[in-house]
């Protein structure tokens, strides 16, 4: 499923009206039945038009909405003044001897009370420059005395590409956009005002969209790039998993992690720990081979076996001492096997930014906010404001793969594609969870054939078995280990 800017949808539209021949109102009747399907168990509507296309949906929905015995009232926000489609949808519904409202001749708040569901129809993706005050207390009204609203394409007040609220914005239950995610629905605090986000298909054809670089991954995705496995095989097969990590105090990062990888089918997992907790991670993870060593004197020692491995893991629970960033250095340097490097291993990248020479496609970054603003050397504001370009252009300028956590989680490509990963829930907001994603990502790199497909499939295996775990304990109770244990359930059934 595409994710597309403003500009992106405009061009998809004019090219399936130019090129396939596809009238623009039959894309408006597609989009506005579409939209019709959702409410059909309400028997009275309020629907609010603005002006533009996103009127002309409204009027549509209005009169299929009439057409089918409801009781609707449909005002006008902006005048009668509409072009093109809209005009076409206004002259039915006046035709048909609608009645109309406007904000003087109507009792908009009182109708909306009344209203088993208001459509907003009043912007959409065209919303320019700033809000009248009378309509930002329409949208007051909506939010205040609705019984349910429905958002055509994206809520009004919200700015479809950035995410960006607009002082206030329409509050929807549900919100049916069109072809493609709008990019904003996917941001916050925008994400915060659709509710749920339903695409419907107006009948673009799929190669209008091709390519728009930007998805979001579902489960028919993460299908698709999930390793097979092969009767005649051998645990070898399967990928051997380093994980450098750990210290005194922070041995479960590196368990966790470990399991993670196992359940993600990694055929061997050693971790490389300090002295001190190497028993720990035995105790805990008896399937895992353990490498006992002294960090700041002797790591060296596992580096020279680092391309052994099929894949390093670096940074989990190793604190944040000054050699830390000397080990992470010589890693990148030996390694010529896919880096994955998380938690501490961030830091140390933070406090010696010269090391990102080092990385390439076959370096994996998951920072979350935080991490994310540390390598930047920006605040975290700055990052949640603006998480779609500053993934892309820290991944394209480096060319790497990053997978920037949190809600929603972005993964981005070194040519640049992205996916938006949108299960999980707030339950993984917990000690543990980045560790076993990283874990997650280390089983998976030997069979996908590239960083960025396993981190997009490793993402959504790790949300899904968050979603999995929380109907069983909750989310308020959720731990990282019950994902960890959720993996082998979600596997067979959600993939």
């Amino acid at each position: 499923m595409k994710i597309c800017t403003v500009s992106q949808m405009r061009e998809a539209d004019r090219t399936a009206s130019e090129k396939y021949g596809i009238p623009s109102i039959v894309l408006m009747e597609n989009a506005a039945l579409s939209c019709v399907s959702e409410v059909g168990g309400f028997d009275s509507f309020v629907v609010l038009c603005g002006k533009g296309n996103n009127a002309g949906d409204g009027l549509s929905i209005a009169r299929h909405l009439i057409n089918t015995g409801k009781k609707v009232k449909v005002y006008l926000l902006f005048g009668n003044s509409f072009s093109g489609d809209a005009r076409t949808n206004f002259e039915i519904l006046k035709n048909m001897s609608v009645q109309f409202f406007s904000l003087s001749n109507g009792d908009i708040q009182n109708d909306i009370k009344a209203s088993d569901c208001v459509i907003d129809a009043i912007f959409g993706t065209g919303l320019r420059g700033e809000i009248s005050e009378d309509i930002l207390k329409v949208f007051d009204a909506v939010n205040s005395f609705s019984n349910y609203v429905l958002s055509v394409d994206v809520p009004s007040g919200i700015d479809a590409d950035s995410g960006k609220v607009f002082k206030n914005a329409v509050k929807a239950d549900k919100t049916v956009t069109f072809a493609a995610y709008k990019r904003g629905l996917l941001l916050f605090p925008a994400a915060d005002f659709a509710g749920e986000v339903k695409v419907a298909d107006i009948s673009i054809p799929k190669e209008v969209l091709q390519g728009v670089k930007v998805e979001v991954t579902d489960a028919k995705k993460a299908k698709s790039l999930m390793p097979k496995r092969q009767k005649n095989s051998h645990k070898g097969d399967y990928g051997k998993v380093l994980i450098i990590g750990g210290s005194e105090g922070m041995a479960g990062a590196v368990c966790l992690s470990a399991k993670a990888a196992f359940m993600a089918g990694a055929g061997l997992v050693t971790a490389c720990v300090p002295k001190e907790i190497n028993d720990i991670i035995g105790k805990n993870v008896v399937e895992a081979m353990t490498k006992s060593l002294d960090f700041e004197r002797e790591h060296t020692r596992i580096i020279e076996k680092i391309n052994d491995f099929d894949v390093v893991l670096f940074g989990n629970g190793i604190g944040r001492k000054p050699y830390v960033a000397h080990m992470l250095e010589n890693v990148l340097a030996a390694a010529r096997i896919p880096v994955i490097i998380d938690a501490d291993g961030l830091f140390a990248l933070s406090q010696k930014p010269e090391l990102l020479k080092l990385c390439g496609e076959n370096t994996v970054l998951t920072p979350h906010t935080m991490e994310m603003a540390r390598l930047l050397g920006v605040s975290a504001n700055d990052v949640e404001e603006n998480r779609m370009d500053i993934s892309y252009d820290f991944a394209t300028k480096n060319g790497l793969t990053l997978v920037l956590k949190g809600n929603h989680t972005i993964i981005t490509a070194p040519d640049g594609r992205q996916s938006v990963n949108i299960n999980g829930n707030s339950g993984m907001a917990t000690a543990g969870s980045g560790d076993v994603l990283a874990g997650i990502l280390a089983g998976f790199l030997k069979g996908v054939k590239s960083p960025f497909d396993a981190a997009v499939l490793s993402v959504y295996v790790h949300g899904a078995a968050g979603d999995f775990a929380a109907r069983s304990v909750g989310e308020t109770s959720l731990t990282a280990g019950n994902v960890v244990s959720a993996v082998s359930h979600i596997l067979p059934v959600e993939i």
